[in-house]
């Protein structure tokens, strides 16, 4: 029997939409294809998840979301210095580019570079939203139960 409501053992069929603190969209699916999940399996930060269990079809909320409950403060561990030289010489590298690094189990790591100097680069490789206060808007189209295995 399929659950009304966003919780556990859940899918949900949702749109959302993502703005920072000015209003600026940084993603949304209110002009596209719905998204989809199962509750719990980490397609949304357990911030957001938390916020949307409870829900059912056909309600739309908009929520205020602080950092420690999105995508956390900016760590500055996550700030690196690097050599330029060990980047392409001829790469014009500027700041706010993102650029591909490799992490130590050789997955894609990315990172912002935040200045460029004659014999430096500062990359910076918190998640871009971390430290920004989003407003969260998402509306429930569909709540069915997950199928056992």
């Amino acid at each position: 029997m399929a659950s009304d409501y966003v919780g556990h053992g859940s899918k949900v069929t949702l749109h959302f939409a993502l703005r920072l603190e000015d209003g600026e969209v940084v993603d949304s699916t209110f002009d596209k294809q719905p998204g989809e999940l199962e509750f719990g399996d980490g397609t949304l930060p357990g911030g957001f998840e938390s916020l949307i269990q409870g829900m059912k079809a056909g309600e739309r909320k908009v929520f205020d979301v602080a950092p420690e409950n999105g995508f956390g403060m900016p760590n500055p561990t996550n700030v690196q210095r690097f050599r330029r030289n060990d980047f392409p010489q001829d790469l014009d590298l500027l700041p706010g580019m993102v650029f591909s690094f490799a992490d130590a189990q050789n997955a894609e790591l990315p990172g912002i570079i935040k200045t460029v100097a004659e014999d430096e680069v500062i990359v910076d490789f918190n998640h871009p939203l971390s430290g920004h206060h989003l407003q969260f808007e998402v509306e429930i189209l569909e709540v069915s139960s997950v199928e056992a295995e």
